[in-house]
């Protein structure tokens, strides 16, 4: 384990899956069991894990554990009843494209496998993992070599090892960064309406020796204003096959505020997270949740009592904000449909 590394937030012990559970940071560390395809798809959707890379990787574990079961109760049908599972992971949070990828990939064995299929699908599922992990470590030494002032950073919701395998996707650069000294500060945004940037990102921080400093979304433009940040680093759900970035809502307005002051505006994620299949942001499916999630606050209602909300998850960054997109193949400047597709070939 390097410096600046200690958090992580998926665990696979005695044959079953361990989430901390994050609903629950920072103020009690609780792993969670997870036992069987429905508690994984439940952890997915009602936040216990978030984040798009750690969604795939504990889809892929989810996987595992269904095979187990559906062998168990009938070894020559297990391929056709385990269907019903995959389909109930898959709905479980549509906008993260790695959710789909890592079925596919895990599901893409079912057909080469003959008898008891736990130990390959485990295997698979456990290179998922840790080719997640390497990939992050890779995308932070690309990243970090980007930034040469010596000023701070921002970054919004929560792209770390809470969200991913392990080191994290814009927490990795900026583990990399930190530790090589090209940064001096590190602001994070609150993050509305679940709060990933005061919770999770200012606790995982924290907890690895790196100094925090929170501020609400609304004092973005104040902050690149006063000349304490050259990068805003970020992470992404999905990215179009254009370039266009799907991350958490507030990320597009960071990205028009970044341009106005000339401050750069890096995206980091694997190219699991790019999604050939569609054509632009626009046609990317954007989840929806619960208007109380913004009417409350916790379990305390702030909003008048008559008030409602609309709470997208969500938003679309275009690809001409993006200065830098950074992959464990390599960066891409200036993001567009033709250098996208270079990953692929």
């Amino acid at each position: 384990m390097t410096s600046n590394d200690s958090v992580s937030a998926i665990k696979w012990q005695n044959d079953h899956l361990l989430l901390l559970d994050q609903r629950r940071l920072p103020h009690e560390v609780v792993w969670l069991p997870i036992n069987n395809a429905t508690e994984t798809a439940d952890a997915i959707r009602d936040m216990v894990v978030r984040g798009a890379p750690a969604i795939g990787i504990t889809a892929a574990y989810g996987i595992v554990m269904a095979a187990r079961e559906h062998f168990f109760r009938s070894p020559e049908d297990w391929l056709s009843t385990i269907q019903s599972d995959l389909e109930l992971l898959r709905k479980a949070r549509p906008t993260a494209v790695n959710l789909a990828w890592a079925i596919d990939r895990m599901s893409g064995l079912f057909n080469r496998i003959d008898g008891d299929p736990v130990a390959i699908l485990f295997a698979e599922a456990k290179a998922i993992h840790e080719e997640d992990i390497a990939a992050n470590r890779r995308m932070g030494e690309l990243g970090a070599e980007l930034i040469t002032s010596g000023n701070g950073v921002l970054t919004h919701c929560n792209a770390g090892s809470l969200a991913t395998g392990g080191y994290g996707t814009a927490l990795g650069v900026i583990r990399s960064a930190w530790q090589q000294k090209r940064i001096n500060a590190v602001y994070a945004d609150e993050t509305r309406p679940w709060l990933q940037g005061a919770r999770l990102t200012a606790w995982e921080l924290m907890e690895d020796g790196i100094p925090a400093k929170l501020v609400v979304e609304g004092a973005a433009s104040a902050l690149m204003a006063s000349d304490r940040i050259g990068w805003v680093i970020v992470g992404s759900d999905r990215i179009a096959a254009n370039g266009d970035v799907c991350n958490k809502i507030g990320t597009c307005n960071l990205a028009i505020i970044a341009r106005h002051y000339g401050v750069k505006f890096m995206v980091v994620a694997p190219v699991s997270s790019c999604d050939p299949k569609m054509p632009s942001g626009q046609d990317i499916p954007i989840e929806s949740r619960d208007s109380n999630e913004i009417l409350s606050l916790g379990e305390q209602r702030i909003a008048a009592a008559s008030a409602t909300a609309w709470n997208p998850v969500f938003d679309i960054t275009p690809a001409a904000l993006v200065d830098a997109l950074v992959t464990e193949k390599g960066v891409i400047r200036q993001p567009d449909a033709d250098k996208m597709r270079a990953l692929w070939n």
